[in-house]
C-alpha cells in the first residue's frame, strides 16, 4: 500500500503537488501542538495533589529559579502578555503562594515573591519534572537534544516574525514542491 508523500520525506517532497503541503499530518506546528497537549495531559495529572495548573506551575518555576521577580520580567521569561498573566497571579495569589507589591524603586512596577506556602512547595514540586522525564519515555541525552533543537527552532521562528523579508513570497518558491 503506498502513501501520499508528505513535507516530511524530503526526497519525495520535491516531486510531491503542492497541495499535499497542505496536509495535516506533514504540518510540523501541528505535531508541535499535539506533543504540547499530550505534555499538559500529563501534567494536569502531576500537578493535581500540587493544586496547580501548568501555567501556574511556570509561574512557580521561574520563582523558585529567580526568586522575587518583576511581573514584567516574568512576562517575558514565560512568554505571557500581561493580560494572561495577571489572572494566573491573581489566582496563584489567592491561593497563598505569591505576593504581588509595587516596587519601592519604582512604583509603576509590581514585583512578585513566594511565600513561605510557595517557597515549601518547592519540595513536592521536583518529583514532577522525575515523573515527566520517565512518561517522555526519552534518555537524558535525547531529552536534551530535543530542548536544544526546540529553543533553535523559536529563536529562529522568533527572528523570522521580526524579519518580514524572511517570509516573502521568493522564499516559499524555493520549497521543495513549489511550481
Amino acid at each position: 500500500m503506498t502513501r501520499t508523500p508528505t513535507p516530511s520525506d524530503t526526497s519525495a517532497a520535491a516531486a510531491a503537488p503542492e497541495d499535499n503541503w497542505l496536509h495535516l499530518d506533514g504540518q510540523i506546528c501541528f505535531s508541535l501542538h499535539a506533543a504540547s497537549r499530550a505534555f499538559n495531559g500529563v501534567y494536569r495529572v502531576l500537578l493535581k495533589d500540587l493544586g496547580l495548573t501548568y501555567p501556574q506551575y511556570l509561574v512557580m518555576l521561574v520563582l523558585w529559579e529567580r526568586g522575587e521577580t518583576p511581573v514584567k520580567k516574568l512576562g517575558e521569561h514565560l512568554r505571557l502578555d500581561s493580560g494572561t498573566l495577571s489572572p494566573l497571579l491573581k489566582r496563584l495569589e489567592a491561593a497563598g503562594l505569591v505576593r504581588r507589591e509595587r516596587s519601592a524603586r519604582d512604583e509603576r512596577s509590581v514585583e512578585v515573591r513566594l511565600t513561605e506556602k510557595g517557597a515549601a512547595m518547592r519540595e513536592p514540586a521536583l518529583q514532577v519534572p522525575r515523573r515527566i522525564f520517565q512518561a517522555t519515555g526519552f534518555d537524558v541525552g535525547e531529552l536534551r537534544e530535543l530542548r536544544e533543537r526546540l529553543d533553535q527552532l523559536t529563536s529562529t521562528l522568533d527572528s523570522a516574525a521580526l524579519d518580514s523579508a524572511a517570509l516573502d513570497s521568493a522564499a516559499l518558491e524555493e520549497m521543495p514542491g513549489s511550481p
